[in-house]
């Protein structure tokens, strides 16, 4: 018997929170977070962390565990989500991974093995320049030349995941985006269910502009101020996320205060973009289009009875 597993994803302020806790309540779940940033402890606005009074005591996982300068990435993830799921299910529970990046999900859902090495310094050296002025392209550029499958999936400021496949080409001298490929046909070791939450384009650009204002006005600028005050600065992966990097350039005086939220809503609007072109890519996927919804326990309905349908809630 494949243990059960749910995953509900979907582009950035699509509803996904408010929907997982109504799903944990309804079929004894608990939640595990698949965001690359609410991982970090003092990074609450920026990253539209859940509240504790929100979680409406569901127990969640990742959230708020590790501080900024801590090294995070997917295979950090994989190892901490199975963790997280042995857990839940001794407790008795279902586990339901919830978040937008689409890569953490796939690594549990396919159990990718990353063949993760020492760094022998290549990855130290790689960061080094990615700290460096004009690093990142540069980085984006060797990509290119080696693996240019990989940039075509990989956005070139999600500087993580290109250290990552320039890091397995040299140790591995095969392409990343060969191994992914060969690991995402994998079948799933969990008897799962896949969701995405969708509404329609013009909706979810008009709450992400929302969202951002919401942020503004809750303090993001003072949020930023006391991590860079701390020494957290451009160089830590957890400081080029939305929010984050576009302040930090305001501070620097690259922009105006106008200009970095403008430029934080437009690129986050690009991300959700990107995050949609990914799921429409994954096998399996169960699409919840909110239009076709008169309300969110119509879709919590639906949803549940998708779940007994696959044996994976009685």
């Amino acid at each position: 018997m494949k243990e059960p597993l749910i995953v509900l994803t979907g582009p950035t302020a699509s509803g996904k929170t408010a929907l997982s806790i109504e799903l944990a309540k309804a079929i004894g779940g608990e939640i595990i977070s698949a965001d690359s940033m609410q991982v970090y402890r003092q990074m609450d606005i920026g990253t539209a962390k859940i509240r504790p009074e929100e979680m409406e005591g569901i127990p969640h996982y990742l959230v708020d565990v590790l501080e900024p300068d801590d090294p995070f990435n997917v295979v950090v993830f994989q190892q901490m989500a199975k963790a997280a799921m042995k857990k839940i299910r001794e407790n008795g529970h279902i586990p339901i991974i919830v978040g937008g990046t689409g890569f953490y999900i796939q690594a549990i859902l396919n159990d990718i093995d990353f063949k993760e090495n020492e760094d022998d310094g290549y990855r130290s050296h790689l960061e080094a320049m990615a700290a460096s002025d004009g690093g990142p392209e540069r980085l984006y550029e060797m990509l290119k030349e080696v693996d240019p499958e990989s940039t075509e999936k990989i956005h070139c400021h999600n500087t993580k995941r290109v250290i990552r496949a320039l890091e397995y080409f040299h140790q591995t001298g095969q392409k990343i985006s060969e191994h992914n490929e060969q690991e995402s046909r994998k079948e799933s070791p969990y008897n799962f269910a896949y969701f995405v939450l969708n509404r329609p384009r013009e909706v979810l650009y008009e709450r992400i502009d929302q969202r951002v204002d919401q942020m503004m006005e809750e303090g993001l600028v003072q949020e930023v101020r006391k991590l860079k005050d701390k020494g957290y600065d451009r160089s830590l992966v957890s400081m080029q996320g939305l929010g984050y990097k576009e302040i930090l350039a305001y501070f620097d005086g690259e922009l105006s205060l106008e200009e970095a939220v403008y430029i934080l809503k437009r690129d986050t609007r690009h991300f959700a973009k990107r995050q949609l072109t990914w799921f429409k890519r994954e096998r399996d996927v169960l699409w919840l289009d909110q239009s076709k919804y008169d309300s969110r326990g119509a879709i919590l309905a639906d949803m549940i009875h998708i779940l007994r349908q696959k044996g994976i809630i009685d």
